[in-house]
């Protein structure tokens, strides 16, 4: 396993672990990749002996969730990155809560950690970070008051490092996901009525102007012919609106689906025309169930797909080539194949045991000092 945390945790009398007690923040108020990160990690610290507290703004999907999952959390507000009244607030759970490593998931919990454990040392803070862009204003959040940060691919480190964050105040630890288990996948295809000879190709995600969800009509509109026509697409995490067309290509956008890993089950291959990517778990989802990516090379996405062996990388924001991948496994049946099978592999160093025990680890070097 590696880690001593774990390593502690297998002894035979548990009743003698000292683990640290972990609290965790988060401030988005939807339900994407990096709320998810958060419940797997909590649920999978928890499993292992942890005590763990989830603290997010209410009536945020991480609260539900966490609750679902028996996870005890809290409902904070955390409005903006000075949200004095919610530092307080985050100092007094943390006191009462006898925290001993305050775990932040996104920029405005970090800024609001850090007023909150102001002068408060014997309380670690660690910091992760999920975008591969530099992050701002360095000197005055990212130099002082954190013990350690946590960038979930290289590209993220590299791009911390680049702001200006000594590269050994980071460590890389990759997103990771649970081995999905697909009883029925969905048949999209008798589902919607469409021919057998279709191929079904679905965007994954929150369909936002970053995720490349402007481009997919570009691509589909410059499908050849016999390409064109042979061509689904399913929108999953769009608005819902049912039957669509994108750029003449006939679709459907599902909406949000609860079922996510039987709906991805159902593709033939996944578009991922994302402009910037910390890393993709969404990516990572279809791997696992055998749906070979196409996606720019972006961000953390190369850590992911080996081109040619289990997805295809194209330059990045190159329509044309990322249609000329497209349109290439649609037509060949056994290139998809070849890629679904290298791309089960590939999924499988991307394990959320493993993202877990490399974060524990994080705790016993932060809490040796």
């Amino acid at each position: 396993m590696g880690s001593r945390a774990v390593q502690r945790v297998r002894a035979k009398d548990r009743s003698v672990v000292d683990l640290p007690r972990i609290l965790h923040v988060d401030s988005g108020r939807s339900w994407r990749g990096g709320q998810r990160q958060v419940l797997l990690l909590a649920t999978g610290l928890r499993d292992l002996g942890y005590r763990v507290l989830v603290v997010a703004p209410i009536g945020s999907p991480l609260i539900k969730r966490a609750e679902l999952a028996g996870l005890p959390t809290y409902r904070l507000t955390l409005r903006g990155e000075w949200d004095i009244r919610s530092a307080r607030e985050l100092r007094a759970v943390a006191r009462e809560w006898n925290a001993n490593i305050v775990h932040t998931h996104d920029a405005r919990a970090h800024a609001i950690a850090r007023l909150a454990l102001f002068g408060k040392r014997k309380t670690r803070l660690v910091v992760s970070r999920r975008i591969a862009v530099p992050p701002k204003q360095v000197r005055l959040r990212y130099l002082h008051g954190v013990d350690a940060f946590i960038a979930i691919s290289h590209a993220v480190k590299a791009a911390m490092v680049k702001a200006g964050v000594p590269a050994s105040r980071i460590d890389v630890v990759h997103s990771g996901i649970p081995v999905p288990v697909v009883k029925r996948p969905r048949n999209w295809r008798r589902e919607r009525g469409w021919p057998p000879s279709s191929v079904v190709c679905g965007i994954v995600g929150a369909l936002t102007p970053e995720k490349g969800v402007d481009l997919i009509g570009g691509i589909a509109r410059r499908l050849p012919g016999e390409v064109f026509r042979r061509t689904r697409l399913v929108l999953l995490g769009g608005k819902g609106k049912g039957g669509t067309t994108v750029a003449g290509v006939e679709g459907f956008d599902a909406g949000f689906v609860e079922e996510i890993h039987e709906a991805i089950a159902g593709l033939d291959v996944l578009w991922h025309p994302s402009k910037s990517e910390g890393l993709g778990t969404s990516v990572i989802d279809a791997m696992a169930l055998g749906v070979p990516p196409i996606a720019f090379a972006v961000g953390g996405l190369p850590e992911v797909i080996d081109d040619g062996k289990n997805g295809i990388l194209v330059p990045a924001g190159d329509v044309s080539a990322f249609m000329r991948a497209a349109s290439e496994l649609i037509i060949d049946d056994a290139l998809r194949t070849r890629l679904a099978e290298g791309a089960r592999v590939k999924a499988r160093e991307f394990d959320a045991k493993r993202m877990i025990e490399r974060t524990a680890e994080v705790y016993d070097t932060v809490i040796a000092g």
